[in-house]
């Protein structure tokens, strides 16, 4: 049983540390980008972020993780966890004309919702020493919702005869809900010599973790026109309803120390 249980945990450390970025020193050249890719860990002795450089986290992990002795940082560098705007809801198919006379005329359908906003990464950094000689942007807002579908328009009625009345247009369908945006991610930093954070906020460091905003809703489908008629024209479809909007998503915290 002993064997067995040693056995398990040999294992589960070796995918563990296996997941993991290590790395002993990790340069970024001047606008270049380093992607987060098959791991949610980096583990780094020395990092390096020349000008305009970028770090971006693994979007399909929720927490991401960096762990550096010494961090450089230049001027305009990035580090961008933040979720992508939900698609768009798609448009209701119009109702089509009445060939018949005297008929209503078809409906247009719903559209569709809009999709939410992605939530952006958490991001948990690590280090003994963090300078910024330029400025760092830690970019975890949330992705905005998509708007949603519009309806579609409604058919024309029919054509009236001598017997009987034009048909009446078909009904709008009706525009649905934006998405809702996504939830900004939260920032935790524990660096050992690093100055208080109200002295980095705002002049080197800039912190983006709002949540993303609702999506806008779709326009309501018209009604279709009547039809026309020696005896009686019918009547004008109604309108759909107008879409609401998506709520916003909720911006993230942050936690500073330097224990």
């Amino acid at each position: 049983m002993l064997k067995l249980v040693c056995g398990l945990f040999l294992s589960f450390l070796s995918v563990h540390l296996a997941a993991q970025i290590r790395l002993d020193k990790l340069v970024l050249e001047p606008g270049k980008s380093f992607l987060l890719e098959g791991s949610d860990i980096i583990v780094v002795d020395t990092l390096v972020m020349g000008d305009s450089s970028h770090i971006i986290l693994n979007r399909s992990k929720t927490d991401n993780f960096i762990h550096a002795k010494i961090a450089r940082i230049g001027k305009g560098c990035t580090i961008d966890g933040s979720g992508k705007r939900g698609d768009d809801g798609a448009t209701g198919a119009a109702g089509a004309d009445q060939p018949t006379p005297c008929r209503q005329a078809y409906s247009g359908a719903d559209g569709e919702y809009g999709h939410n906003g992605e939530n952006g990464n958490n991001l948990f950094i690590y280090s003994d020493d963090i300078q910024i000689n330029g400025s760092l942007i830690i970019n975890l807002n949330g992705g905005n919702g998509g708007r949603g579908g519009d309806g579609g328009n409604g058919g024309g009625g029919g054509p009236g005869t001598r017997v009987c009345p034009g048909g009446d247009g078909g009904q709008g369908g009706s525009g649905m809900r934006g998405g809702h945006g996504g939830d900004g991610g939260n920032l935790s930093i524990q660096c050992k010599r690093c100055p208080d954070l109200q002295i980095w906020t705002g002049s080197k460091l800039y912190i983006k973790n709002y949540g993303g905003i609702g999506g806008e809703g779709g326009n309501a489908g018209r009604g279709g026109l009547a039809g026309l008629g020696p005896l009686r024209d019918g009547r004008n479809g109604t309108r759909g309803v107008r879409g609401e909007e998506g709520q916003p998503g909720k911006s993230g915290s942050v936690n500073f120390n330097r224990n």
